[in-house]
């Protein structure tokens, strides 16, 4: 049985408009013609492996009256997890003319930034723009770029509590991701500089290819007591191996992203990606309509989602104390 409970995100108003042009779809004669709207995704991950916000994307376009084979073609394309295929794929969907250029993750927004300064560019999920240099403001992003962020400096301290509290006497955590991803470098420090308050040792363990991830959780076992798992596409790609060495090394892991979650994992903290894709749907509806990016601000989430799996815990002889249990919002029994 999953319990859940409701979760929202800060709203901001409408932009002001600007002229577009979208190509027209033949119509019957004496019909008008009926504009077209063409519109680019690029997804780090796979069809497989994408996050679970992404079928909602595209169902709440379909409920601003954009749909496929009416007003509107799509050229999606898929990185299947790896950062190396981003720029390329960027490329390729720009020279299709899009009128919105879509992706989600720290490394997709850089490389659509760098593919395009002219096309309008809508972020699903990113991790602090200002830190990584893809806007100055959140206020007003200014240029072609907008969407939704997540700021996980805001998150590092709330990660090792949560893992203090479900493990008694914590004092070993291993950190396990991906050091080429663009934010994994600041999300690093922040944690480092939290551990020392929270008085936990951090080792961290490097992962830059799938095949990483068992040595990964090998190490960390003779390590900690625990693991944190830091989301980027390689990882998030790689989730149910994840999950599947975490439960054969008996480690209590913490994951940062919900899908995890569907693979079977012990515990996430984080915005459910099926919200932010949603918001992200209605600012292409915006711009299809006219809006500018540069005028809508870049949102972020006011309240993240605690998820629990019971089945996991037991399976680790891990009693999860009840005073996280009253604040979940989704428990897996």
């Amino acid at each position: 049985m999953i319990r859940r409970r409701a979760l929202y995100i800060l709203a901001y108003g409408l932009a002001s408009p600007v002229a577009s042009s979208f190509v027209s779809r033949p119509t019957r004669a004496g019909e008008p013609a009926q504009k077209v709207a063409r519109v680019g995704f690029v997804d780090p991950e796979s069809p497989s492996t994408t996050v679970r916000g992404v079928a909602e994307f595209w169902e709440h376009l379909r409920e601003l009256g954009w749909v496929e084979g009416q007003n509107l073609t799509i050229e999606a394309r898929w990185a299947e997890g790896r950062y190396d295929r981003l720029p390329a794929l960027m490329a390729e969907v720009v020279d299709k003319n899009v009128d919105v250029l879509v992706t989600y993750s720290t490394p997709g927004a850089i490389a659509a930034k760098k593919a395009t300064s002219t096309i309008p560019i809508v972020v699903a999920a990113m991790g602090d723009p200002i830190g990584t240099g893809i806007v100055t403001s959140l206020a007003r992003p200014g240029g072609n770029l907008t969407g939704l962020s997540l700021q996980w400096d805001d998150l590092s301290s709330k990660w090792l509590e949560l893992l203090q509290e479900t493990i008694p006497h914590l004092s070993r955590v291993a950190v396990i991701s991906n050091p080429d991803s663009p934010l994994i470098t600041k999300v690093a420090k922040d944690l480092q500089e939290i551990s020392v308050k929270r008085q936990v040792k951090l080792s961290f363990e490097d992962v830059r290819e799938r095949g990483a991830f068992a040595r990964a959780f090998k190490s960390a076992r003779g390590k900690a007591q625990a693991a944190l798992v830091l989301a980027d596409p390689l990882t998030v790609s790689s989730r149910e191996e994840i999950v599947m060495l975490a439960a054969t090394h008996r480690a209590p892991t913490l994951y940062v992203l919900q899908e995890f979650m569907g693979a079977g994992g012990l515990m996430a903290y984080a915005v459910d990606s099926r919200i932010m894709f949603r918001r992200a749907a209605d600012y292409v509806g915006k711009i299809l309509k006219g809006a500018r990016p540069a005028d809508l601000p870049i949102e972020q989430p006011t309240q993240l989602s605690l998820a629990v799996n019971l089945k996991t815990a037991k399976a680790l002889g891990l009693a999860i104390p009840e005073s996280i249990l009253l604040r979940a919002d989704e428990v897996i029994r």
